[in-house]
């Protein structure tokens, strides 16, 4: 899955819903349940996701929601993710990078 993302530091919760298409509370369930979701947390209760976290959520939701797997699935795969599978994500990014432009592109003429 590949957005556009605003040039900006930190992103709330709302925003980060949005463009996964998912509830806040989603969101807040995930972070709960994963250990790579870190968003900054102020006193007064308001998260707040780097780009960082974005593509962590990014992770974690084509393991749930695109492959099918369970919590705990999705657990063990982020756990023994390897160099390999790093790799492989990368590049698939890009990919759907590239695939998003050429839309854009193709949409224009």
């Amino acid at each position: 899955m590949y957005f556009e993302l605003p040039d900006k530091k930190y992103f709330s919760i709302s925003e980060v819903s949005k463009l996964f298409s998912v509830n806040n509370s989603l969101i807040r369930f995930w972070e709960k349940e994963f250990d790579q979701l870190n968003p900054k947390v102020k006193p007064s209760g308001i998260r707040k996701f780097t780009i960082d976290d974005i593509e962590n959520i990014s992770t974690i939701y084509s393991l749930l929601k695109e492959e099918g797997l369970t919590i705990q699935g999705a657990k063990k795969r982020l756990k023994s993710k390897n160099k390999i599978n790093s790799n492989n994500l990368s590049i698939i990014k890009k990919l759907e990078k590239i695939k998003f432009e050429l839309k854009n592109l193709k949409s224009n003429i």
